[in-house]
């Protein structure tokens, strides 16, 4: 047997899906091991989603390609209501998971693709399965890694002439960050200039900590702007593997029947049941929309305490807007961690696990450099693990929502991993 040559320099597993296995192995040994690097939302599913999943469950025979008309048009609503993306349903197609969806995007699309640093781990291994050129953007730890057009620049310059592929998350995995108002109008306008289509991941914009308001960048670029999103993670059903694309009027006769041919290929239509109960999770719903704003409250409260928490450490790290997720950096005991054999961010994370218990990710797959000593940290699943500690969250969260008093209750893990962050600094002098 041969792999394919152009599979096999690449062949690795994701990151976030390696370190779940690695941390539920150990959990299945006994130890106890503070989960951060892991990116799921643990809530329960929604009783009306339960009910409707159930009540569609004779939806058997293979669902139109570009999805269930009811759910697109469920979802052509629901944008207009929430980002104010102005779209009609014939403009959105249904895909099993946005990972999928990115995926077949960049298949379809001619051109390098510029990845900011650091990003979703996902997005340049796709695009070396498929051959593509990146080019990462530039950012520095010092601002947070944040984000500015002069960086976007540079990597133009670098890439290959012609049309080019920008991929933006926003909120952002894995920092948290948002994109405001005026920097995306300043993009929208490069990006129009540089024959740049926009892959806009907004997988996250439901969960928002109140700091910046959430903006899509198809707002100011809607010819170029692919919107993606799904239910994976402000409806918590990462497992439901539901995603959608809303593709721009302009470009919906030529790239939309172009991505669509290639999931004909590979997918040929996401399961129809959870279609038809995904509808609900897009309706005018007060019960529901209630549901998403109190996961989102109780995400940005538990990020919010954690980034205060290692703000008090002395630990750098830019204060998260939106997602459940931010990137601690450790280099100002570059010495003391080099003095315990710690010189990478990958070797840091696994000291971190080895003997503090507490599963990061190294900033590395993320994108940015090795020597940087960067972790991503994901705030959703530590004292969630479990069902019933996630519904335990939850009872909390309606008992009393005061964060000093929330905090104070079900999170013995968060406390515990705290603790052993307090040791782990310590111990750095």
């Amino acid at each position: 047997m041969v792999i394919s040559p152009a599979i096999a320099p690449h062949l690795a597993p994701s990151a976030t899906l390696f370190i779940n296995e690695q941390v539920r192995a150990k959990w299945a040994a006994g130890e106890t091991v503070y989960h951060f690097g892991f990116g799921e939302s643990r809530f329960s599913v929604h009783p009306k989603l339960m009910q409707a999943l159930a009540d569609n469950a004779h939806h058997k025979s293979y669902p139109p390609l570009q999805g269930v008309p009811e759910l697109r048009e469920a979802i052509a609503a629901y944008d207009r209501r929430t980002i104010g993306v102005d779209c009609t349903a014939d403009q959105i197609f249904i895909g099993p998971g946005s990972k999928a969806l990115i995926f077949a995007l960049q298949m379809a699309l001619a051109g390098d693709l510029l990845i900011p640093t650091p990003s979703w781990v996902t997005y340049e291994p796709q695009a070396k399965f498929l051959g593509k050129q990146t080019h990462f953007i530039d950012a520095s730890v010092e601002d947070g890694y944040q984000l500015h057009l002069e960086n976007i620049d540079a990597a133009v310059q670098k890439a290959n002439p012609g049309q080019k592929i920008l991929i933006l998350c926003t909120p952002h995995n894995p920092t948290g960050l948002m994109l405001g108002d005026q920097f995306l109008r300043e993009l929208a306008d490069y990006c129009r200039q540089n024959q740049i289509i926009v892959l806009s991941d907004e997988i996250y914009s439901a969960i928002n900590h109140g700091i910046v308001p959430h903006i899509s960048l198809a707002k100011y670029y809607p010819e170029g702007t692919i919107v993606l999103g799904g239910i994976s993670k402000h409806m918590s059903l990462g497992g439901w593997r539901l995603g959608r694309a809303v593709f721009p009027k302009e470009l919906k006769e030529s790239l939309l029947p172009a991505v669509m041919s290639i999931g004909s290929e590979i997918w040929s239509g996401v399961n129809g049941p959870t279609q038809y109960a995904a509808v609900h999770a897009f309706a005018n719903d007060p019960e529901m929309d209630d549901y998403i704003e109190t996961c989102s409250a109780i995400h940005a409260t538990r990020t919010q305490h954690m980034w205060s928490w290692f703000n008090e450490l002395g630990i750098q790290v830019a204060q998260p807007q939106g997602a459940f997720y931010m990137m601690p950096n450790f280099d100002r005991w570059r010495e003391p961690l080099a003095a315990k054999g710690v010189h990478t961010a990958k070797e840091l994370a696994q000291y971190l696990l080895d003997h503090h218990q507490c599963a990061f990710l190294p900033g590395t797959p993320f994108g940015t450099p090795a020597e940087d000593l960067s972790l991503r940290m994901a705030c959703g699943f530590v004292d969630m693990e479990t069902d019933e500690a996630a519904d335990a969250v939850l009872t909390a969260w309606h008992v009393n929502p005061d964060p000093a008093v929330f905090m104070d209750g079900p999170h013995p893990m968060t406390a515990g991993a705290m603790a052993q962050m307090q040791a782990f600094v310590e111990s750095l002098g």
